[in-house]
């Protein structure tokens, strides 16, 4: 075909294809009748394999400046997924979409034969196929491939959403979360932009010494976080255990052993309500420095973001709520007290007596346990009137005693401990402390932990005796730093609901 004849690309605009027929029952069986059709003509529809010379995005860049009109002799071979059908007499327009692209395809009669047009035409929208053909830009300038081969790499029996209704219910879309990476570009956007910061973080902490490991998911002993557990069983041991909360008092284990600086992306569990920042199974990253403290923490937690803000996004700026912030810039750091002095505009803190505290929180219409001192009352009144109003990433610092079992004693206040919470968009998006290292010390936390839990607190944590072994055989100075994977994402990808940065977020089963 010369320059002259080579067609425009079809502008009419985009109407539905019988595969996208609303009765998905009736599609389903005739696309299984097709498929035996197919295997009865000799045809595999699920071949073991096609060597693509290139994908589409490789395509795109080694030829997305041809120019319009003009046809190559380049020779490729491509592979995806069909997802526009244009069927105009002897030529057939294609969309094919691979995992980084997608590109048009030109088949024409003239060039398949007809034999081989009639079998292309009967593909349905979702079959993947491999094609071999030439490199050419239609005359409008569109980017196709000029099909001499093709092979159906797998047959789709269930249609896809139409375009213009998409994948419309919520749940429906992260249940069949490999539909809505199909149809849903923004699905994809949020999911690169995931897969890109924890690239990041991963190589910022290679590249500064840190060692990734792995620590167990089952464990005998509940620690490192105040949650409520999930429980199994182990039969051949026959051994109760509970999924981890937390990745801490393994890590610690290993700054014991020697190892000065590691960390761990994992999932962790917790057997709690689920809402939009909340997940019963999420992804953590903790690392552990020895020699360290909180304030070491600090900037190694604005060094991750922001490297992994600019590996997903190409830049360190975002909007929150209608407001823009450079996370390249220091964050601002408060004490809880202070801030709830801002943001409440009451006077309440771990010093003061238990009668004082209760009294302020009256005030305030919040309740409170019997078992509850001043720290944990001055917590509460952070928890339920401020945390939600900080809209740019804050430093909260130096949390109460009461509430922060395996953090050090605060070295101006023995009432406090040196720990922060980073909190964004009116979540906590982090936690870290400079670590107790005292086995005295944490003893007594860890019993103070256990009477919570006989008395009644499901998430309160257990002596764990082997962990306080651990600390006796002496943990060095050490800074830990925990940050919740997925409400960093929903943070850069600028997303409401934990539910749309999980692949798979936990749903009730289907009815």
């Amino acid at each position: 075909m010369s320059e002259a004849e080579l067609p425009e690309s079809p502008d009419a605009p985009d109407a539905p294809d019988a595969s996208e027929a609303s009765d998905a029952p009736a599609e389903r069986a005739r696309r299984l009748a097709d498929l035996d059709a197919l295997r009865a003509r000799g045809v595999d529809p699920y071949p073991v394999r096609f060597d693509r010379t290139s994908t589409l995005a490789e395509l795109r860049t080694a030829h997305g400046d041809l120019e319009a009109g003009v046809e190559t002799d380049v020779e490729v071979k491509v592979a995806g997924r069909v997802m526009l059908l244009r069927r105009q007499g002897k030529l057939t327009f294609a969309t094919i979409k691979d995992q980084d692209g997608s590109v048009q395809l030109f088949v024409s009669r003239a060039v398949l034969g007809e034999e081989q047009h009639a079998a292309f035409d009967e593909l349905d929208l979702g079959d993947w196929i491999g094609v071999e053909g030439t490199v050419m830009a239609t005359r409008k300038g569109e980017l196709s491939v000029k099909v001499s081969g093709f092979q159906l790499l797998a047959k789709a029996l269930r249609p896809l959403p139409d375009k213009w209704h998409g994948l419309s219910d919520v749940d429906t879309r992260f249940r069949q979360r490999y539909v809505d990476l199909i149809v849903n570009d923004d699905a994809r956007r949020v999911f690169a932009v995931r897969f890109a910061a924890v690239a990041a973080i991963r190589r910022y902490l290679g590249d500064h010494a840190f060692v990734e490991v792995e620590t167990p998911v089952l464990e005998h002993e509940l620690g490192g976080a105040t949650a409520r557990p999930f429980h199994t069983h182990h039969n051949a041991l026959d051994l109760d255990l509970f999924l981890r909360i937390a990745l801490e008092l393994h890590l610690k284990r290993l700054v014991v052993g020697g190892f000065e600086r590691v960390f761990e992306i994992g999932r962790v569990f917790r057997n709690e309500g689920i809402d939009t920042s909340h997940n019963p199974e999420f992804t953590m990253l903790e690392a552990y420095q020895a020699f360290a403290d909180y304030h070491d923490m600090m900037a190694l937690t604005e060094a991750l973001v922001v490297a992994a803000a600019r590996a997903a996004n190409g830049t360190t700026v975002l909007e929150i709520r209608g407001e823009t912030f450079d996370l390249a810039e220091p964050w601002p750091r408060h004490t809880m007290v202070d801030l709830i002095r801002e943001h409440v505009g009451v006077e309440i803190n771990p010093t003061m007596d238990v009668a004082a505290a209760r009294a302020v929180l009256d005030g305030l219409g919040l309740t409170y346990k019997d078992t509850w001192g001043a720290g944990r009352c001055t917590h509460e009144v952070y928890d339920e009137l401020v945390e939600h109003k900080l809209v740019r990433p804050t430093f909260v610092l130096d949390h109460p005693r009461e509430t922060s079992p395996l953090a050090r004693v605060h070295r101006d206040d023995p009432t406090l401990v040196e720990r922060f919470e980073v909190v964004a968009n009116g979540h906590e998006l982090a936690n870290a402390y400079s670590e107790l290292n005292d086995p005295i010390d944490q003893r007594e936390r860890f019993e103070l932990e256990a009477a919570a839990r006989a008395a009644g607190d499901a998430e309160a944590g257990t002596i764990d005796e082997d962990y306080l072994r651990a600390l006796e055989h002496g943990l060095p100075p050490t800074g830990g730093l925990g940050i919740g994977i997925d409400r960093l994402t929903m943070l850069l990808a600028g997303v409401t609901t934990i539910r749309e940065v999980i692949l798979f977020p936990t749903l009730r089963p289907e009815s």
